[in-house]
């Protein structure tokens, strides 16, 4: 049986805007099509995320042109990719031999304050709303990678409040991911369905704030959610030297045994398909260079035999490498 494997949070569409600029077509294509079949995927989430020098002046026109690109790729792509808005998206994707791909902010920053805004982007097909990276815009205050000396935090603005429950309303799915403890609760009272966290660890197991804390990952599983796992090497383990697929799989098993395999999804953050000199000096932390344990969707042949080796299923393994959030997807949209 063909595998269909997801992974939810992936910055595809910031790669290749970057290359379309270029000049360059058919870039998913050519760069990426070939890793995600190799690792049998074939439903990527992709962000829309915004780097640090196009705030706040091009956050919404960068955007847009992610997304213009990912329309225009799929043109070009002779029925390889398809925009997933749906569960019943999915399904059919089944009958095909295409690669889907869901659309997800990584930060709200493209809407400013303007609530608005999120009914053209749900049209466009963003059913994900991840309010944070690790800054503070109009919604929310991020959780940095490391403490930084900082004036008095914030959880969830007035209108973070207000985008929120709005996003609710449309029927997008809110995740915490990059979010800060307080917008965390904040999340927590001000919504009522289920909320993911499609790029975050176990903090118990590696202390950055960007990792969920016991509670936090307790909260989740309660409400029906799920925990994407980074395979970023600072939230897999303290030391480079220990970061590895036996520790990407501890956070897997870690949630397992906190709330459930039920809640748990593979979110790896892959970097490696092209990011600047410049962005990895931007995500080097107490001089711990950048690398992801899972270096290319091939390496999901590692994850699944690490799995196996500590005695789950494959009953298990499928629902992290995919069930869990098509059933999600299957329940929200």
């Amino acid at each position: 049986m063909q595998k269909f494997n997801v992974d939810i949070h992936f910055d595809l569409l910031m790669f290749v805007e970057e290359r379309r600029r270029k000049g360059r077509k058919n870039v998913i294509f050519e760069d990426f099509i070939p890793s995600f079949r190799e690792g049998g995927f074939r439903l990527i989430v992709s962000s829309l995320f915004i780097d640090d020098i196009f705030l706040p002046e091009m956050a919404l026109r960068k955007c847009l042109d992610q997304i213009s690109c990912l329309y225009q790729e799929i043109q070009e792509s002779g029925e390889e990719l398809k925009l997933i808005k749906s569960y019943s998206d999915i399904e059919a994707l089944r009958d095909t031999n295409q690669i889907g791909i869901m659309l997800a902010f990584e930060g709200v920053e493209p809407l400013y304050d303007d609530l608005n805004l999120l009914d053209i982007f749900y049209e466009l097909g963003v059913r994900i709303l991840g309010i944070n990276w690790s800054r503070r815009n109009y919604a929310a205050d991020g959780s940095f990678f490391t403490s930084k000396r900082e004036g008095k935090k914030g959880g969830l603005t007035p209108f973070g409040v207000a985008l929120v429950e709005k996003a609710e309303k449309l029927g997008m799915i809110i995740d915490v991911s990059h979010l800060n403890d307080e917008g965390f609760d904040d999340v927590v009272q001000f919504t009522q369905n289920p909320f993911i966290a499609t790029h975050s660890n176990s903090r118990t197991l590696v202390g950055s704030m960007r990792n969920l804390t016991d509670d936090q990952i307790r909260i989740i599983g309660k409400r029906g959610g799920l925990i994407g796992i980074n395979s970023a090497n600072k939230f897999v383990s303290n030391h480079d030297d220990t970061s590895n697929i036996a520790a990407y799989v501890d956070h897997i098993l870690k949630i397992k045994e906190l709330i459930g395999i039920d809640h748990v999804a593979l979110g790896f953050d892959i970097c490696d398909f092209g990011m600047t000199e410049e962005f990895k000096k931007h995500m080097t932390v107490e001089g711990r260079s950048f690398f992801n344990v899972v270096r290319g969707y091939q390496d999901v042949n590692r994850v699944e035999k690490e799995l196996i080796d500590r005695g789950i299923s494959a009953e298990e393994i499928q629902q992290v490498f995919s069930k869990n959030f098509i059933n999600l997807v299957k329940k929200s949209l």
